[in-house]
């Protein structure tokens, strides 16, 4: 199974889209928590969903199942807790969700999608390595 991850910071629409099609993208599956904030631009959820239909011929998908809570995205966010320490309360809450129960189809050639440009300190990270573990033969490609 592919599966993709790609941060949309630092990125204009064209990069981006560009990006998800030469890939080869089939899927692109947002898993941030909030995903209407004016600061999204071109990623806010219906005008996203619009262009990776219209741009990519794929469809969208607003997963909050593998979003962090709240409260996991403030600790790390506004009260600059430690990465180790969101990396574990993060993986604790996907085991606790199942998460690897989720329909595996939609993940064939997916694209993880949040908004951190790089992924060593962000969630999609941790959800690509976390369904890699769960299921055999995943490979993970950052965009």
């Amino acid at each position: 199974m592919k599966l993709f991850t790609i941060g949309f910071t630092q990125k204009t629409a064209e990069t981006f889209f560009t990006i998800l099609k030469k890939a080869g993208v089939k899927h692109l599956i947002d898993i941030r928590l909030h995903n209407v904030s004016q600061l999204a631009g071109f990623t806010k959820r219906d005008d996203l969903a619009y262009f990776a239909k219209s741009i990519c011929r794929i469809p969208y998908t607003h997963a909050t199942d593998l979003a962090p809570t709240e409260e996991i995205l403030n600790a790390i966010k506004k009260a600059k807790g430690r990465w180790g320490t969101h990396e574990k309360k993060f993986m604790d809450l996907m085991a606790a969700r199942k998460v690897e129960k989720m329909d595996r189809e939609m993940f064939e050639g997916g694209c993880l999608l949040c908004s951190e440009p790089a992924p060593h300190h962000c969630h999609r990270r941790l959800v690509a390595e976390y369904l890699g573990k769960h299921w055999k033969g995943v490979s993970v490609t950052h965009l």
